[in-house]
Parts: structure tokens; C-alpha cells; sequence
């Protein structure tokens, strides 16, 4: 399953080459829109809006129906594609994080794997205060015992450092590393997701 980012949607192109890499590696990708974005998205004025949107619906709910999203699309995949919906994986980061970690805790047994990043117990003021989540997302933590990686920029200015380190050490999983690379949330690195997808891989692989 590939989550994908903030005022992105499903088929981002990080999303087309995750799957894409996936596919080639005998693994099934899955991704679907999140509320208010890609085909379920609506007029918006600049690039936050939908962040907006969820205050006003509740973040927390918002969260909800997106997990009961995700529940639906696998089951669809299992019934269409005969995709193993008791073996899953997740990749998501950011915004893809944010609605992942409590389908991951949901999820339980059935998640073999997972990769999270860009994401903390702790905002910036650059983020409306009413997005927070902290004891929603640091409760789903502490219920995921599948083997996970956490990605982090140091210099997020979205998601600070010490979140990020909070977030990982709410993580329930016995078997969880994290990688550091300098730079903004928005910064990326050349080979990190080669990195996600080989840490995904190896675990979903019989």
C-alpha cells in the first residue's frame, strides 16, 4: 500500500515509481486518494487547503474514514486481483504517515512491513495547531509490532527532530530502524527509496 503526500494524490510520480519498482520485484502496489485530494479533491485556492478541510470535518475523523478506505480497497484487491490481504506492506510518508500509522495499528498481523518518515509527535507553528493529533498517532504507534523503518530530515520544518524521535520511540515494533539525511521536509536523496523498497521487499517476499 503507498500512501502518498499532502496536496498530492495516488498517482504522484513517487507513487508510480514505488509501484512501478515493486511490480517489477513480484510484489502487487496499491494506492488510493486521500480526502480532498486527487479525484476526491475540489477547488482549492492554493496548495493547504485540504488542510483546512480536515479541521473542519475533524482531523480525527478525517483519519478514521480514510482507514476505513484503505480497509475497502484491500479487500477490493483481494477479491479482483486476488492479492494476499493477510501478507501487506505500507509506504507512506508525511501526510501518507499521518493516515498510516493507525491503519498500520489496525491492520495488526495482516502488516508484515512498514516504512513512515517526515512525520512526529511534535508540529511547527507553520502547521494549524488543530491538524495534532499527538495521542491518536502515539497510541497507533505503540500497537504496530511489524518490523518498520522511520525516515527522517533533520532539518524539517514542518515535523521537528525531536518528534520524529518521539514517534520512533512510541513505535511498539521490536524491529524498527531509522535513517537521517540532512535537509527540509520537502528535501529527498538519491536512493532512499530504493532503500524503502528494499526493506518492503525483503519482508514481503515468502
Amino acid at each position: 500500500m503507498l500512501g502518498h503526500g499532502g496536496s498530492s494524490s495516488k498517482a504522484s510520480a513517487r507513487n508510480e515509481r514505488l509501484g512501478n519498482a515493486l511490480a517489477s520485484r513480484g510484489i502487487a502496489a496499491l494506492a488510493i486518494d486521500g480526502p480532498f485530494h486527487g479525484d476526491r479533491g475540489v477547488a482549492a485556492q492554493h496548495a493547504g487547503d485540504y488542510q483546512h478541510r480536515m479541521i473542519e470535518v475533524g482531523v480525527a475523523s478525517v483519519i478514521e474514514t480514510m482507514m476505513a478506505d484503505w480497509l475497502a480497497a484491500l479487500e477490493a484487491a483481494h477479491e479482483t486481483a486476488r492479492v494476499d490481504r493477510n501478507r501487506c506492506g505500507y509506504i507512506g510518508l508525511s501526510l501518507g504517515s499521518r493516515f498510516g500509522i493507525p491503519l498500520a495499528a489496525e491492520l495488526g498481523q495482516r502488516l508484515r512491513c512498514a516504512v513512515f518518515g517526515k512525520f512526529g509527535l511534535e508540529q511547527s507553528t507553520r502547521l494549524p495547531e488543530e491538524l495534532a493529533t499527538t495521542e491518536l498517532i502515539e497510541g497507533a504507534a505503540r500497537r504496530i509490532e511489524a518490523p518498520l523503518l522511520l525516515h527522517v530530515q533533520r532539518g524539517d520544518e514542518l515535523f521537528p527532530f525531536s518528534g520524529a524521535l518521539g514517534l520512533f520511540d512510541a513505535f511498539g515494533s521490536p524491529d524498527k530502524v531509522m535513517t537521517l539525511r540532512p535537509g527540509a521536509h520537502a528535501d529527498s536523496h538519491a536512493g532512499d527509496e530504493e532503500t524503502w523498497i528494499d526493506f518492503v521487499a525483503s519482508r514481503l517476499r515468502p
